[in-house]
């Protein structure tokens, strides 16, 4: 036989314990932040029929779930609120009894170590659907500025650990920082939805938040799919206005955007594991065409090496108790 010059690289995957001596990438209980639906109402627990396992909350119900989250060693959640009535300017978003301050005032006393971090947006809330202040049927920026900034400072002010605005209108981040600066939450950081891309894998969170947009859509203030370049400059002006986490939305399509922030940021990155991505992987699940599980840690897997320190995703309370299982 003639002789050969090649590498073996088969020899450092040649049992289970070579192969974890030389793993690169981990993922720990300590990544997940899981998303939680809460709702006016009394005894409700609605399941988000695109979303299986997920459900909406009332708040005399999201005790329990919540126990759960801190059992499982899930480090952090993000609350999501549906309003009992909306208007145009979305003032449940801000009042300081809405939904979102109320869940949150119950989950710090309950569970003070778990981090609470607030979506601030007004979509949910707005009778439009739309993330800001409209008029006829165009999206304003600077009027939704200053709705922003007090929805956060009431967030605040109720306990949130974390502001995480996800509206993605020019200089939410340094008016919310301002806002809540002067209110005296200097110490409040804000996870920035820095990079957010007009999305079509947002369909069952629409579902979940009833925050579809009653016209149009929300092309002019979110990103094109298309562009990457245009990445480097939201997130640029996000850090330079006071963010302090940058989250890129959606993951699993964008993990190339995920490897840029990286490579050209030092902020932690949050990947945020949508809703469509989990229903796809929920759906074939149960149709028996894929395994769950090693889909699932595979694909978060997927997202910690491309470079992001955390993973806001709806797969969190399984991932925990799987990790649990190693």
């Amino acid at each position: 036989m003639t002789e050969l010059n090649f590498r073996r690289h088969r020899r450092l995957r040649s049992s289970k314990a070579m192969r974890s001596m030389v793993k690169e990438t981990y993922l720990h209980k300590e990544d997940l932040i899981y998303p939680i639906f809460v709702m006016e109402g009394e005894n409700i627990k609605n399941p988000v029929s695109s979303m299986p396992g997920v459900f909406q909350f009332s708040l005399d119900m999201l005790n329990a779930e919540v126990d759960e989250v801190v059992d499982l060693g899930i480090p952090a959640i993000i609350i999501f609120g549906l309003p009992a009535e909306k208007d145009a300017v979305g003032t449940g978003a801000f009042h300081d009894h809405g939904i979102v301050q109320k869940a949150t005032r119950q989950i710090k006393e309950r569970h003070p170590e778990l981090m609470v971090i607030a979506d601030t947006c007004l979509c949910e809330f707005t009778d439009h659907g739309h993330c800001g202040v409209v008029e006829g049927e165009k999206i304003l920026n600077d009027p939704s500025l200053d709705v922003l900034a007090r929805t956060a400072v009431s967030q605040a002010q109720a306990g949130a650990d974390i502001i995480a605005p996800s509206n993605m209108m020019d200089g939410f981040v340094a008016a919310i920082r301002a806002a809540l600066d002067e209110a005296g939450f200097e110490e409040i950081p804000i996870m920035s939805y820095a990079v957010k891309y007009a999305s079509s894998y947002y369909g069952p969170f629409r579902e979940a938040a009833d925050g579809a947009p009653q016209f149009g859509d929300r092309k002019t203030y979110q990103m094109d799919p298309a562009n990457r370049l245009e990445a480097f400059r939201e997130a640029e002006s996000d850090i330079e206005e006071g963010a302090d986490f940058l989250i890129i939305k959606p993951a699993l399509s964008y993990l190339d955007i995920i490897r840029d922030i990286r490579n050209n940021y030092t902020l932690p990155i949050v990947a945020y594991n949508v809703s469509g991505e989990y229903a796809m992987v929920k759906a074939a699940a149960q149709n028996g065409w894929i395994e769950e599980k090693p889909v699932v840690m595979e694909t978060l897997l997927g997202m910690k090496r491309a470079g992001a320190d955390m993973i806001l995703t709806y797969h969190a309370k399984d991932v925990a108790r799987w990790l649990e299982e190693k």
